[in-house]
């Protein structure tokens, strides 16, 4: 008789390489996916924004944002290391092999860096939540630092963009690089009743279903886009992830 019910043990990195190869796959694959997105951002804005920011407040900022990203690669990349796996090709792939669509993307303009802050960041906080209480050890350790830091980026995104609103040059661009990311951060949830979320449920390495994860952070966002006198962009119809 098959056991159906979800995993509730926890995990130490000793003790993978015992675990079902299921287990194994899957949390090689999301830490890479993880790996992957946190190195990602670095690369759409350091080259082209981190001497170009609009104040020496802000290049300091973009940097610290940008170290601690890479840190936080780092971090995810040592939690493969202990699994026998490692991701450090990474750091040096075109924007175009990334997993994810929002980390192949340009950045034209210091609106975009803003949005990305706000929108991108606070979908990579979700991601990184879902780990929370999970069931492989190393890795809910990590996660107090990370998400600590995580919250900042997205805290200081939206900081700009208030800034911005205040005239109606910085409001259009504001709006404009909104439409751009919104729903690039909608896709980076994953499909609906995807069958592999669900099996990261099974495992205790995920916490919610993508539909839902993604259905809490429009609640959460749409307020805030329209607190910034900003429209929500109507982004569902031409998505796949439904």
């Amino acid at each position: 008789m098959i056991d159906d019910r979800p995993f509730s043990d926890k995990v130490e990195a000793h003790e993978a390489p015992k675990m079902p190869a299921e287990y194994q796959s899957l949390l090689k694959r999301v830490l890479r996916i993880q790996a992957d997105c946190e190195i990602g951002g670095p690369h759409l804005y350091v080259g082209e924004w981190l001497l170009a920011a609009p104040s020496a407040d802000d290049q300091w900022m973009l940097a610290k944002v940008a170290g601690e990203e890479i840190d936080h690669f780092r971090k995810i990349n040592r939690l493969l290391n202990e699994l026998g796996d490692d991701a450090s090709e990474l750091m040096y792939v075109e924007k175009s092999r990334r997993d994810l669509e929002a980390f192949r993307q340009a950045m034209p303009t210091w609106a975009d860096v803003a949005a990305f802050g706000f929108l991108i960041d606070r979908v990579g906080q979700y991601q990184l939540e879902e780990f929370v209480g999970c069931s492989y050890l190393p890795l809910d350790r990590a996660l107090p630092k990370i998400l600590s830091e995580e919250k900042t980026h997205v805290g200081y995104g939206h900081v700009k963009l208030r800034d911005m609103v205040r005239t109606e040059e910085g409001r259009a661009a504001a709006q404009a690089a909104i439409d751009r990311w919104y729903p690039r951060g909608l896709d980076m949830f994953g499909r609906s009743n995807s069958r592999r979320a669900a099996r990261y449920r099974y495992w205790g390495l995920k916490r919610r279903a993508n539909e839902t994860a993604r259905a809490e952070y429009v609640a959460e966002v749409t307020p805030l886009i329209e607190g910034l006198g900003l429209a929500v962009p109507d982004a569902a119809s031409d998505r796949h992830f439904v």
